[in-house]
């Protein structure tokens, strides 16, 4: 007993009691955190080293030939997949040109089994996201009362209670989110591209994420009841549109009707 106690006393006891509660923390976490699930399809050495061509001839001149970043370019060691499958799938990369904002481009470069390919690659470099479920990315049985609330909250204050975009800081834009792929609407929130906060899997779940698809979804299906949407940017823009044209219309109509008075 006394030498047990003895050992308790020692100056590195507070150090290994350190180190077992941060392995303890790390484990439990990783067993209990939520996750999506990645999409089931196997990949082969044979395709990474084919996305692995494909990164070189592509992406290593502003990302580097070891991925490890440059001046030009970040590191993608531990983006993960998603991250790759979202910037490319959506022809944000490979960059046309040094721009403060990549946008969105259409057609894409790449086909989805080349995206799938050099995606694979990446993910071998390091950890990272991977590409989401289409059990959760399609948004189908979704809340999307719950979904709306959620959007509310955490992305209307950028991309507009519509989802209409808007603009931000030193000429950036947070992009309009119509008829926009359920997965990469899932893969922007899981892995935060450009000005966008990153909402994992801890602080937002795979189901909450699917609620948030489903809400958007359903607004690419709404028409405008009360006639012409004027963009969907919110009352700034309908006060414009009524000083801009209402006013000067309505005091042209009076000027006119004053000089047909007798």
């Amino acid at each position: 007993m006394k030498s047990l106690a003895a050992r308790r006393r020692h100056p590195a006891a507070l150090i290994v009691l350190l180190i077992i509660g941060l392995f303890a923390t790390g484990g439990l976490y990783a067993l209990f955190s939520p996750t999506a699930g990645a999409q089931t399809k196997t990949m082969t050495a044979a395709d990474i080293e084919t996305g692995r061509k494909m990164f070189l001839a592509n992406c290593a001149s502003c990302h580097g030939m070891q991925a490890q970043g440059t001046a030009d370019g970040p590191s993608l060691v531990g983006v993960g997949a998603a991250s790759v499958d979202f910037q490319m799938g959506t022809g944000r990369m490979p960059l046309a040109a040094p721009s403060v904002q990549a946008q969105r481009t259409f057609p894409v470069k790449f086909n989805q089994e080349q995206i799938d390919q050099v995606a694979a690659y990446v993910q071998s470099l390091g950890p990272g996201p991977a590409i989401p479920d289409e059990q959760y990315a399609s948004g189908v049985g979704g809340d999307t009362a719950r979904g709306a609330q959620i959007f509310l909250v955490n992305c209307a204050m950028c991309h507009n209670f519509a989802g209409s975009g808007g603009a931000l800081t030193r000429g950036k834009w947070a992009p309009p989110l119509q008829n926009i792929e359920g997965k990469h609407i899932y893969e922007a929130m899981l892995t935060g591209p450009q000005s966008m906060p990153v909402f994992n899997e801890a602080n937002l779940s795979p189901e909450a994420k699917r609620d948030v698809i489903a809400y958007l979804h359903e607004l690419d299906k709404k028409e405008s009841p009360g006639g012409h949407s004027l963009g969907n940017i919110g009352p700034v823009g309908d006060a414009f549109f009524f000083w801009l044209l209402g006013i000067p219309l309505m005091l042209g109509a009076a000027i006119w009707l004053g000089r047909k008075a007798p």
